[in-house]
């Protein structure tokens, strides 16, 4: 285990914003990070966990304790006829969890593949992408409490997963160390989920639809679209897409009659938000040292020594433009802190 006092995190967050923490933890043994949870070093401490940092705005020099976990175990916990049930530790990155199942002939994760951060950030965003989400292939998730050291397992229905959400967002926000992700996958790669936008064209001009091959397209469009955050600092999406009410839509739907959107359920339509943002003219604006990009208008982007601050003031001017132009507040994908 690692001990560090005012640490930089500027490697430790995908915008590279350089803030420092009042003490560092990092630990490759789980039982290592078990014991330091359940004894008296953290008591009182104010503690946040922090993998990638691939979904997170620091505002802030943080005045607690980061735990960062580097346990990075694989396994296949049980194998039915036509399932498998892998177990992640927390700290493997995600992008090697989804290459390893495609290597293996697994199906379900492949349309996540090259999203950036760690497992054990992954349900509590319950991150998506192409038409998948996590919620539905998790079976499970092992975590400690940050309080007691106490280990507990969360079913899927203990997770209550939402867009873009999960307990570990709302009641359990910041109680709880997750340190393994269970998931169960099919041996069959079959069936494809390929019915997000043209993905299904895109992984047919390839020949042939595997496991690989649509893992390779995703890779590819999520490279056309996203800017690398080791050349320049994003989380990715940083806002969620907002979902209205039929009368919402309709008044939307009467006057922009070419907008984009997905019905969710009955009488409920989710709005792209890019789409939202780039109709408010903020695609490929600047903000000082801030801005947003011009490959997709949901990235917002350090231009070079940005400060969080500055993000989250062009996030809230963002904000404002969208709600004076469409009537819609949007709300941030990525956890300011």
């Amino acid at each position: 285990m690692l001990v560090r006092y005012n640490y930089s995190l500027k490697k430790y967050n995908t915008f590279g914003i350089d803030v420092r923490t009042k003490k560092f933890i990092s630990s490759e043994s789980v039982e290592k990070i078990k014991e330091l949870l359940a004894g008296d070093e953290l008591a009182n401490e104010n503690c946040l966990v922090l993998g990638g940092g691939s979904n997170v705005l620091f505002t802030k020099d943080f005045n607690g304790t980061i735990i960062h976990p580097l346990f990075n175990k694989l396994s296949i916990k049980e194998t039915g006829s036509d399932t498998t049930i892998v177990s992640a530790e927390a700290g493997l990155e995600w992008d090697s969890l989804v290459k390893w199942t495609v290597e293996n002939g697994l199906g379900g994760l492949e349309n996540l593949s090259y999203i950036p951060g760690n497992v054990g950030a992954a349900p509590i965003q319950n991150i998506g992408a192409y038409g998948v989400e996590i919620s539905n292939l998790i079976t499970g998730i092992y975590a400690f409490s940050l309080e007691s050291g106490e280990q507990r397992f969360f079913s899927n229905d203990e997770c209550m997963f939402g867009y873009r959400d999960s307990i570990f967002k709302n009641e359990l926000r910041d109680k709880y160390l997750i340190s393994c992700v269970e998931f169960r996958l099919r041996r069959s790669p079959e069936p494809f989920n390929l019915s997000y936008s043209n993905l299904e064209q895109r992984v047919m001009d390839r020949g042939r639809i595997t496991l690989k091959s649509v893992r390779e397209t995703v890779i590819e469009i999520r490279r056309e679209k996203l800017p690398d955050p080791s050349v320049i600092g994003n989380a990715g999406s940083f806002f969620k897409n907002p979902v209205v009410d039929f009368n919402k839509f309709s008044e939307l739907k009467k006057e922009y009659p070419d907008i984009p959107f997905w019905e969710t359920d009955e009488n409920r339509y989710k709005i792209p938000a890019a789409w939202l943002i780039e109709k408010s003219g903020w695609k490929g604006r600047k903000a000082g040292r801030a801005g947003v990009t011009e490959k997709h208008a949901l990235i917002l982007v350090n231009l070079g020594n940005a400060t969080g601050k500055d993000i989250l003031e062009l996030s809230n001017m963002i904000i404002q433009s969208v709600k004076d132009m469409f009537g819609i507040t949007l709300t941030e994908e990525v956890t300011v802190i």
